[in-house]
């Protein structure tokens, strides 16, 4: 990597400002997160690096000062992408960081769901990326136009391209947002076509798995997440495929998705309106018009109501970890005090 830069890397001058003159070590790209190292990518090379902090502190995509063998210090993130981690379990987990476009990955079959969509679309959101919706196997549909335009219809920002993601020619169609220092994340379901685009684009090949007949869906050949260098000179960031996507701290990028019923709900005569039955709704107006279809707010509703009770619990947790902590901390100073009497 003698003739890489670090603009070469995704480098921008959000990091630059934030070096200081006590900073110890060299900017780094994070490649890769496992339990106890990074792997960090630099002009001179990759790296591997002990951490000061927890696995879960860091995300592929993410810029660090590499000193000795060690990760210095992390630098604030340009975009972060996050969810409410799978399970019962109430933490945030990192899905990438320092992304400018998030390929939201879905095809012209069974796969698509527009539900589905507007959660990645709030989630790009949030995290502060461009969204482009990828739309795989067209060559396997009588009609890949109807579905950009259903994928378009969901915001004016949104670009939607459907294509043949086993073409090599079609998959550099995405070259624009993957190319000069570019960072492009992948996030879908799985049997989607990730990896086989990961293939085409960095020239990287992994294994992909099948597809069941009957609901469109594969088994997950990506099982971690790595930032890999594009032949277009850009960088792509592969996630496993998401069963559930529980996002959390969301609330701007739902309203964002949601853009619409969020203005047209200022115009309702009450400010806590429900939109259910109140006198003077300005959404219920718009559904009994038929300018609104009601399953558009039905997902608004229920995005907003998941956003709210995954922040409290996860906002829960934390404060209870807090409690523990400061009583641990009371019981060593007073036994402390016992010693010292």
């Amino acid at each position: 990597m003698t003739d890489t830069t670090l603009d070469d890397l995704g480098w921008s001058p959000h990091f630059s400002r934030q070096l200081t003159d006590d900073d110890i070590g060299e900017p780094a790209r994070v490649s890769a997160v496992h339990r106890s190292i990074i792997e960090a990518i630099t002009p001179r090379g990759t790296l591997k690096l002990s951490m000061p902090e927890s696995a879960g502190n860091y995300a592929v995509g993410d810029w660090v000062l590499a000193d000795a063998g060690a990760a210095t210090r992390r630098l604030d993130r340009l975009t972060e992408l996050s969810r409410r981690a799978a399970g019962e379990v109430a933490y945030t987990q990192l899905i990438a960081a320092n992304v400018d476009t998030l390929g939201i990955v879905t095809s012209c079959n069974a796969d698509f769901n527009i539900a589905r969509l507007e959660r990645y679309l709030a989630l790009a959101e949030t995290g502060g990326c461009l969204p482009l919706i990828i739309l795989t196997k067209a060559d396997q549909c009588d009609d890949p136009t109807s579905f950009v335009r259903q994928a378009e219809r969901l915001s004016p920002l949104i670009t939607a391209i459907a294509l043949n993601a086993k073409d090599v020619e079609d998959a550099e169609r995405l070259a624009p947002w993957c190319s000069n220092g570019k960072t492009l994340a992948l996030v879908g379901s799985s049997g989607v076509g990730k990896t086989t685009l990961q293939n085409r684009l960095t020239g990287v090949v992994h294994a992909t798995a099948d597809i069941r007949q009957d609901d469109a869906k594969g088994r997950h050949t990506t099982t971690a997440r790595f930032l890999r260098k594009t032949q277009t000179g850009g960088w792509l960031i592969d996630t496993p495929g998401m069963r559930e996507l529980r996002l959390t701290d969301a609330s701007e990028g739902i309203d964002q998705v949601f853009s619409d019923l969020a203005e047209l709900a200022t115009e309702c005569k009450f400010n806590d309106c429900a939109h259910e039955s109140e006198p003077g709704c300005a959404i219920r107006a718009a559904i009994a018009s038929g300018d609104l279809d009601p399953d558009r707010l039905e997902r608004w509703q229920k995005l907003e109501a998941e956003d709210r009770h995954n922040s409290a619990t996860i906002a829960q947790k934390h404060a209870r970890a807090r409690q523990t902590e400061k009583k641990y901390d009371q019981g060593r100073a007073k036994g402390r005090q016992k010693r010292g009497n």
